[in-house]
This record gives C-alpha cells, structure tokens and sequence, in this order.
C-alpha cells in the first residue's frame, strides 16, 4: 500500500496539473484575444509598421483585466503586442505555471503561451454620405439658430466659379455659383468640420481594408434640389422629359402677351399733305424687326427692342413721320417650354426673354409625379418609389430645373401682366402691386432661392484624393434652405439594386451582395420655403407637395423624408443619421436603423469623432483565428 501511494498520488497529481495548465492556458487566451481587440480598435491608422503607444497601452490593459498577476500561483505573465504587415494587430502571451502535486515526482514549473490576432472584418460594402450643404453649413458647429440665422444675414452669399467636373453637365461647369461665406471664428464652420469628418471616415476604413475586399463611395449634396440630372442622364436621356422631340414642361414663367411704346421721335415730312391725306397715305406701318404668323410681337436680339414706323398727322408740324420704339408686355404664368434642345447640355434660346439671351442646363432636376396635399403614399408617388425605372410616360421621368425662365411674383393669381424695360427684373407692375423676380438672377440665386449645388456622384471605388476632391472642390459651398426629403429620396435610389441604377449595385462575382450604408448628416431641422425654386417646382404655385392644403409645409416634407426612410430599411440600406446641434431630431431618430445610430455633436473634432465610430462599426472587429 505505502508503495503504491507514490504512482497513484502522481497519476492523480497528474490530472489536477493538467486541468490547472489548461485553465489558465484557456484564460490566457481569453486575455489575449481582449488585448488585441483593443489593440486593433484603438490603433492608428497611419501606415506605420509599429503599433501606436495608445493602442498599446490599451492592449496591455484589456490583458491585465482579463488575466491578474498571481492568479492560480501563477507568474511572470508577458503580453506582446505588435502591428502586423496588413495593419492589423497580433500578440503572444506566456507566463509561469508551478505544479501542484506532482512535485511529489519532481515535476518543475511549466510555461504556457499562446498566440492571437485581431482584425476589422469588412465586406463588400457601399457608402452613400448624403450631406446637407444649406447656408446654415457656414457656422461654427456650436453656434446656436439664433447665432447662426444672424451670422447668414449678416454675411451675404458670394460667387464663385464652377469647377469642370466630368459627373456635371456642360451648363454647370464654369458657371458662376453662390455660397455663403463660412465662419472663420474659432475652429471654423460645420462645413469646414464635415470635411474632415469625411476624410477621416475614409481614412478609417481604409485602414481595414484588404486587397481582397471592394469599398465604393457616393456623395449627394443637398439643399432644396438635387444636381442629379448628369447621373440619369448617363444612365439614359430617355428617362428625362426632353428626350423626345417638342416634349414640354410646365414652367411659372412668362410669355409676351403685347408691347408698349418705350420712346418716339416725330419728324416733319414736309410733304404739305392734307391731314386726310396724311392718314389715307400712311398705309401699312413697319416694323423691324418683321412681324410672322406665329409671332406677332417680335423684338430685335440686339436690345430687345422693336420699332414701328408710321405716319401721323400732328396738329403743330403737320403731316409727320413717326418711330416708336417698343417693349415687351410679359404675362406671368404656368407655360409649357420645350426643353429637347436644353436637356442636351449646349446653349438654347431662353423662350423668357427677347434680347438674344441664352441658356444651358446646370443638371438640377424636378421630381417626377408625386401625390400632393397627403402623408400616405401609395404606389403613384413615383418621386418616393426608388426602385421605379421610367416606363416613357412622361410622369415616370424627370423634369430639367430651369431657374432661368422661372419667376416668383409673389401674388396668389395665376398670372398677371407687367410691362418690362429690363429682362432680368420688372418692378412695375401692371394689374398687380407684385413685382416679378426672376429665380436665375444673382440676387436670387445668392439669397438662396435657388441653390443648384454640387452634382450628385454615383457608386465608384475611390482614393483618399477622390473624396478629398469631392469635400474639398470649390463648388462644395453652403447655401439655401434645408429639405432632407430632397437628400434621402436620392441617397436611396442611389443604392436601390433594382432602380435606374441597379447596374451600379451588382455584388461581384462569387462574393455576398454587398453591405449597404447611408450616413446621412445634416445641422437642422426640416425648413420648406413656398418661395424657393425646388425638385418640386415652386409651392406658391405649383403646389405640387401641399396640393394647396393648409396643414404646414414642414409636415408634408418630414413625412416624405420619413416614408423614404422606411424605403430604405426595406431595402435592408443601414442608416446612421448625424445632427450637428445639441440632439437629434424625432424625424432623424426614427430615420436610423435604430436609436443608437442617431447621432449628434455640437463640435467639428466631435463631428469627426462620429464618423470614424460610424467606419468602426461598418468595418466590423472579429478574432482573426
């Protein structure tokens, strides 16, 4: 018996060591794992080859809690953390196990180690940042509206030159833009910090990325119109009314219903007829230019200008010769334009005015059909369906924005008549105490009435340039009133994979669909103006959202905003909404896939902050085993 304690009690001293090297062998690889997860999380991503000393620290921390000096006797535990060649972080760990029973047999303390890796696991993924570019982008992030509402009118909107771009139309590159001028005070505009939260999303998942997974970017700038009209025009002409031949559109314009006599000079002929005489003889009075069939009142292109001739009897000089230059009487209304010519891109007579001008499509565009004065759509609200590709029917297809022959007047009629010696501008009125305000003028362009901006870009691979060169670009410019309806309707149909851009949304061959992501940031809530020239015309009188009901406008607007969210989640697209204010909005919160990715910051370095926690959660952290 007493011989054969020794074996037993080592056989079993055995299994007691044995089942201690594997606990702690089983907790060190827990701890482990945790050190490199932080590790991963928190390193920068800066390209270099050792691992940051915060990341390090955090690593060795998360070791520490998960994995105590002295537990189970054990000692000397080391973690080693080190960044890997494709930006990722690995690490060793060992420490010291002393044997328990079995030093009966002289067995010696035993060393365990263990090996992990940590990495971002991203997918085949496609972003869409649908950002709001509104006047209000200009002010500093913690400016209050108060604040910010004084600063915009205190700092009226400037010009500038449209950059060539090859995603806009040849109307927009090197045309003159608006903005207004972004804050300099303190750390600059929201604008200013959009920019870099931008760079540093990219800069975030890129550090994730291998050379086996594909990333794509979108941008759509919003304000109360999208530029979008290169992006569908790319994709077909054919799904734009003015792809046929003599298609029309209905403007709030103006059409010339008469003229006016501007000026005469009366000169004697000295011909000593008879007033009888004078008036049989005068005949047929010319004009110049010639009047046609189907254009009574016709006006040189020179000066706008027409001038009769004739003859009058005047009781002083007699018979005499009479030249009468004439003007243009405008009627203001809803007329139909042709627009087969301007959809094309070149420049085309401006059918509103008579002096020869002409004009070229910036690619801003109006929704097509819509239903109006509601807030449950059905299936013909075309505008909210983004998987809807035109059929030819003209109400399934985009309207061309056209600022340029559009006019505010500022009275409920439906016309009214004006007399007119400057094209751009008719302060006075006839039948109507309303001036007429042409929407294409500077001044109503730089006050934000009209705010074509930046075009939308479609789904692509991008470099660090291509999104700097986006954020970056002089035409990325705050101006004009916020409707997020407008940004969230075509960050959607961006990403629709059945929609007109469904050859943009296909997964690659023998890899998942890819994962679909919109960050959608904006500084305020909904703020519809009846008076702005939008993607729905101008409200005043087309009507076309509020259908003429009295409930606010803001009401119709959150809901489409909202119905289109709804769209995306059942396009399974994950949101994350951004609000730069003190909270989010109701209508921002329920946009997000949830609550936890309806985020909001009052600072430019908290706004970036936002974006790279949105790049970590797209570029998922797993243990790479």
């Amino acid at each position: 018996m007493a011989a054969s304690l020794i074996p037993l009690t080592a056989f079993a001293g055995s299994a007691v060591d044995m089942g201690r090297l594997y606990a702690v062998k089983s907790r060190l690889q827990q701890a482990c794992d945790a050190g490199v997860l932080a590790g991963r999380k928190f390193m920068k991503a800066d390209g270099s080859t050792t691992l940051d000393s915060n990341a390090t620290t955090q690593a060795q921390t998360f070791f520490r809690n998960n994995f105590q000096a002295g537990w189970v006797s054990t000692s000397n535990p080391v973690f080693t953390p080190v960044k890997t060649s494709d930006q990722q972080v690995s690490g060793t760990a060992s420490v010291m196990v002393p044997m328990t029973i079995t030093k009966i047999i002289n067995a010696s303390d035993t060393p365990v180690s263990v090996a992990c890796k940590a990495r971002y696991d991203i997918s085949d993924t496609d972003i869409i940042f649908v950002l709001d570019t509104t006047g209000s982008m200009a002010c500093r992030p913690e400016d209050t509206e108060t604040q910010c509402n004084t600063y915009v009118q205190n700092n009226p909107a400037v010009s500038y030159t449209r950059p060539t771009d090859s995603y806009a139309m040849p109307g927009y590159t090197a045309q003159k833009g608006f903005g207004v001028p972004e804050t300099v005070v303190g750390n600059g505009s929201r604008i200013k910090a959009l920019r870099q939260a931008v760079k540093d999303f990219y800069a975030t998942v890129q550090s994730s990325v291998d050379a086996n997974t594909r990333i794509r970017y979108g941008f759509v700038s919003y304000t109360s119109i999208i530029n979008a009209g290169k992006a569908i025009y790319s994709v077909n002409p054919a799904y734009l009314i003015g792809a046929n031949t003599g298609e029309k559109v209905d403007y709030e314009t103006r059409a010339v219903s008469g003229e006016y006599e501007i000026s005469r000079t009366t000169t004697p002929q000295g011909n000593n007829k008879s007033q009888q005489g004078c008036t049989s003889s005068a005949g047929t009075p010319t004009r110049d230019p010639a009047a046609t069939p189907g254009n009574p009142y016709p006006f040189r292109v020179s000066d706008g200008r027409a001038t009769i001739t004739s003859q009058e009897w005047n009781a002083s000089l007699g018979c005499t010769t009479v030249v009468k230059t004439m003007g243009p009487v405008w009627t203001y209304g809803q007329y139909q334009v042709d627009v087969s010519q301007y959809i094309k891109g070149g420049n085309v007579d401006d059918p509103a005015r008579v002096d020869g001008a002409t004009a070229a499509w910036d690619g801003c565009i109006e929704e097509r059909q819509t239903q109006a004065g509601t807030i449950n759509y059905n299936s013909s609200s075309y505008d909210l369906d983004p998987s809807l590709v035109p059929t030819g029917a003209v109400a399934t297809r985009w309207r061309p924005a056209w600022a340029g022959i559009s006019w505010a007047r500022y009275s409920y009629a439906a016309t009214m008549t004006q007399y007119s010696n400057d094209e751009n501008f008719a302060p006075y009125a006839y039948g109507s105490s309303y001036p007429a305000l042409n929407l294409g003028s500077d001044a109503r362009r730089a006050s934000g009435f009209y705010s074509c901006g930046k075009p939308i870009r479609r789904l692509a691979v991008m470099s660090a340039d291509d999104i700097a060169g986006y954020v970056d670009a002089a035409d990325f410019k705050p101006l004009g009133g916020t409707y997020h309806d407008t940004g969230m309707i075509w960050g959607v149909r961006l990403l629709a994979p059945s929609g007109i851009f469904a050859a943009d949304n296909t997964g690659r061959t023998g890899q998942p669909t890819p994962k679909k992501v919109i960050v959608f940031l904006t500084d305020g809530d909904m703020a519809p103006s009846s008076a702005i020239y939008g993607q729905y015309g101008m409200e005043l009188y087309d009507q076309r959202v509020s259908g003429g009901s009295a409930t606010p406008l803001k009401d119709f607007h959150n809901a489409r905003f909202l119905y289109e969210c709804a769209q995306a989640a059942q396009l399974k697209i994950d949101v994350w909404t951004v609000a730069i204010g003190p909270s989010s909005t109701n209508e921002l919160t329920q946009c997000a896939s949830n609550s936890g990715q309806a985020l909001y910051t009052t600072t430019g370095s908290g706004l970036s902050t936002l974006f790279q926690k949105i790049a970590k959660q797209v570029a998922m952290l797993r243990l790479d085993k």
